[in-house]
């Protein structure tokens, strides 16, 4: 992970400034005061737009002109892209300042410039460093706005984490590194940590993770990870990640290029794991309990076959007709396990199905759950994470298209909307009466291109949206 600078409050400019971020509306841009070389940055086709940028030498001093619109609807998401902006732009200097003016989100202000630095490069044997340090912000000092800034940090090294895990291969982040990785998070205050190993894992009966587990040589790990509030009589919500750390595709075997990205597949895990890193430092009055099953998805020669049934840790047997459909396997003894401990909701997140996408694109999340106010719970905490999700439906009808002659159920549900019927497969392994939401992050958890605050590979996404949920959960309406 690329180290975030530090950053400072203050009411001047420190000497130190080798570049000056300075924030302007699209109305002072095309103002001629004679402070900016204005022909110098028309030049560069700078007209203020959000998230546009310009650099220019004034006084020997290099300035980075960030476009923030007309400057009036600049909400929590454009601040966060102007810190990835201008974070972009000064990553090569050891000290940069922004001059604020006006009405400014410190919060995600200082998390879009952490964002901004992130660089992924732990393989590359020459990487190119960033040099910058300190990032100073002018214009105040005041407590709330340093406690912003720290809450903003603490949710950019949790989104920048999980990138870390998304983008690791996954012959290197096998289930045992994951799992370890889990450890070192909660040796921090609050937190608290069970993993599992392959004895215990079958002690437990969790039939979906071994089941997928059987064609891999390396053995599971599931981890059980516990953030205790110290509020008396404070709501619990469970968390239940996808870890599966590389997708072959079991003996349903995937295709080259389909296989190629795939030791995304634990993003959900990763989210998880990224948020659970959070929350020591954010301290919500919500006590809060995880589940991350973990393995790899390999076709050795004992690997599940077409036809086979697992039974699955609440009892259900499950008739496997495609072995490709592993996470939601996985998943239901995680939903199983969360049940158990009787929260007050629980959700999970998985790079679960390419029909997401289909349905979607790569920019939404796909949102089922059993229970309206959770629901709007998790799409309120998505818009204030500025993360795009989209709500589909759960028909009681289609649960018929799961129906097996010699099971309970099977794993796929035809060749039509994979998405629903692989929530309303998970829906079987959450207790009646649990308020359930499902994120299908298939589609945004990894990127092709590099994105408006990140570059290409992991993305990150959930973290952000799990942490806004976590901090303003209540117990839902049942």
């Amino acid at each position: 992970m690329s180290s975030a600078p530090a950053i400072r409050l203050a009411r001047k400019v420190p000497a130190s400034v080798e570049v000056h971020g300075l924030p302007l509306t699209t109305e002072q841009v095309t103002t001629e005061d004679g402070s900016l070389p204005w022909k110098q940055i028309a030049a560069q086709g700078f007209t203020g737009k959000l998230g546009e940028s310009a650099m220019v030498t004034v006084d020997d001093s290099v300035r980075c002109l960030i476009g923030m619109g007309d400057g009036d609807d600049v909400d929590a998401g454009a601040w966060r892209r102007i810190g990835v902006v201008f974070a972009r732009a000064a990553t090569r200097s050891k000290a940069a300042s922004i001059a604020i003016t006006g009405v400014t989100d410190f919060e995600t202000l200082a998390e879009g410039i952490a964002l901004g630095c992130y660089d992924y490069t732990e393989f590359k044997s020459e990487p190119t460093k960033a040099t910058l340090k300190t990032v100073s912000l002018i214009g105040t000092t005041s407590k709330k706005a340093a406690a912003s800034v720290a809450k903003g940090l603490a949710i950019a090294a949790a989104v920048n984490q999980t990138r870390d895990f998304v983008n690791e291969p996954g012959g290197s982040l096998t289930p045992e590194r994951f799992a370890n990785e889990a450890k070192r998070i909660a040796r921090q205050p609050g937190l608290s940590i069970t993993v599992l190993g392959l004895t215990e894992i079958k002690k437990a009966k969790l039939g979906g993770l071994l089941g997928v587990n059987r064609g891999s040589d390396l053995p599971p790990r599931l981890v059980e990870m516990q953030y205790k509030c110290g509020v008396k009589g404070a709501p619990t919500i469970a968390l239940v990640g996808k870890g599966i750390t590389f997708d072959a595709g079991g003996l349903s075997i995937k295709t080259s290029v389909g296989m190629s990205t795939m030791k995304c597949d634990m993003g959900g895990g990763g989210a998880v794991l990224g948020a659970m890193s959070a929350l020591p430092a954010l301290k919500p009055e919500v006590n809060v309990k995880a589940w991350v099953p973990m393995t790899d998805n390999m076709l050795g020669g004992d690997a599940t076959r077409l036809g086979d049934v697992l039974k699955i840790r609440n009892g259900k047997t499950v008739e496997i007709l495609n072995t490709d459909a592993e996470g939601r396997l996985i998943l239901a003894d995680g939903l199983s396990l969360a049940s158990e401990a009787k929260p007050d909701a629980v959700i999970d997140l998985a790079t679960l199905t390419g029909a997401a996408m289909v349905s979607l694109g790569k920019d939404y999340s796909a949102l089922m759950s059993n229970n309206d106010d959770f629901a709007a719970q998790v799409e309120a905490a998505a818009d204030d994470a500025d993360e795009l999700t989209w709500r589909l439906p759960l028909p009681a009808r289609y649960r018929k298209l799961l129906d097996s002659p010699i099971a309970d159920m099977k794993n796929i549900g035809g060749p039509y909307g994979g998405s629903i019927t692989a929530g309303l497969f998970l829906q079987e392994f959450v207790a009646e009466g649990l308020p359930w939401a499902h994120l299908d992050i298939a589609g945004p958890a990894f990127a092709d291109s590099v994105q408006e605050t990140g570059p290409k590979g992991g993305t990150g996404y959930g973290v952000r949206t799990l942490l806004s949920l976590i901090s303003n959960f209540t117990k839902p309406a049942v």
